[in-house]
């Protein structure tokens, strides 16, 4: 049975905190003894202890530390904190106190949030050589992977306060904390989250809102269908442009320019920031046929990345922006679309680099080929 301090300590810190966290911060910041801590959780006291020292030893990765930070806040000063405040003050040499300012907690940052923003963030990060890369002075995580050409691409970006709730479940992990840039990958534990998100994303989509996240097959492509604003449960090692990008033609040269393959990640980036908002999304195909307008239910970033993909698609038109959104968005296999389009085998990757063309025009009509967030 836990106690009224542990209680109030569960009502203070937010939902998406682990509960190993949350036994830190009661030991560290309440001053709670491990027995205590341990009658309250209805555990043994050497459970508690190897929870506090993994997170003990878990704050030299700077995001875990900013998190734990920023948690911190959520108490009023105890005495055993505002001695552990003044040593550190009067030494001056932890390397804590180097680290970027920390702001407090933001109240937005609910357990939604989180998983809207993971979902997005993860996909990213399982894709071949992605890391998610923060600068200790920087307010945003970049995820970037490198191209076959040698160069680095920004796939995705996120608040760092999101990057630090990935870190403190453990869903992400930096190999050298010590670096300028730290530079995070996806854990196992990662991966398994991010079956269930997806699971979860494909539920609510299909109306299924209350239904279990949890699904053996989230490893696999869903069954395709003939909507255009269906959701797949995959978890592909990297999506189908990334691996046309890697051909050569008769040549020897790239099939796909870095130039095209931006045009088709920043349209791939809206596409995602458009579903954040959970509400249901517009017919696609009817959007680029002229048919219909897009449906404005969604809010802010979503609702101005779901503008920037129905002018792409518009602009290409049914054909070129078919392939393009299967490919791109949707994340189907050159011939999956082939097949579910009539066409020819082996034809699609040359009409998808027609559209990709088309694409990277529309995009530069707007004044930049860059990636934008929001």
């Amino acid at each position: 049975m836990k106690t009224a301090q542990t209680l109030a300590i569960d009502t203070r810190l937010p939902g998406w905190v682990p509960e190993a966290a949350r036994t830190y911060l009661a030991h560290t910041e309440d001053g709670m003894s491990i027995r205590a801590i341990a009658r309250a959780r209805d555990c043994h006291a050497s459970t508690i202890l190897r929870q506090v020292r993994r997170y003990e030893n878990r704050r030299d990765d700077p995001l875990v530390d900013d998190a734990l930070r920023r948690l911190s806040q959520q108490f009023a000063p105890s005495h055993f904190a505002l001695c552990k405040e003044q040593d550190a003050m009067q030494s001056n040499v932890s390397a804590r106190s180097n680290r970027a300012v920390v702001f407090p907690p933001d109240p937005d940052l609910s357990v939604a949030r989180i998983e809207r923003e993971a979902l997005r963030v993860l996909r990213r990060l399982s894709e071949t050589g992605a890391v998610l890369a923060v600068a200790r002075d920087m307010e945003m995580a970049v995820v970037v992977r490198d191209t076959p050409d040698g160069a680095t691409q920004r796939t995705a970006v996120t608040e760092r306060e999101i990057a630090q709730a990935l870190a403190l479940r453990d869903w992400i992990s930096c190999n050298d904390t010590e670096a300028r840039i730290a530079r995070y990958h996806l854990t196992a534990l990662g991966r398994s989250a991010l079956k269930q998100l997806m699971a979860k994303s494909e539920n609510r989509a299909q109306g299924f809102g209350e239904a279990a996240s949890d699904f053996a097959g989230a490893a696999r492509l869903a069954e395709p269908d003939d909507e255009a604003g269906r959701c797949f449960r995959t978890q592909a090692a990297e999506s189908p442009l990334a691996a046309l990008a890697r051909r050569r033609d008769k040549d020897g040269q790239l099939f796909l320019s870095r130039d095209l393959v931006n045009a088709g990640e920043r349209l791939r980036e809206d596409f995602e920031l458009s579903s954040m908002s959970g509400g249901p999304m517009p017919d696609w195909q009817a959007v680029m046929g002229g048919h219909c307008a897009v449906a404005i239910s969604a809010k802010g970033a979503s609702q101005a990345a779901r503008q920037r993909v129905a002018a792409a698609l518009v602009d290409l038109g049914p054909g070129l922006g078919d392939v393009v959104l299967r490919c791109c968005c949707l994340l189907e296999g050159l011939e999956t679309a082939e097949r579910n389009m009539g066409w020819a085998a082996r034809s699609g990757k040359i009409v998808l680099r027609i559209g990709l063309q088309r694409l990277k025009r529309h995009y530069a009509d707007q004044g930049s080929l860059a990636p934008k967030i929001g």
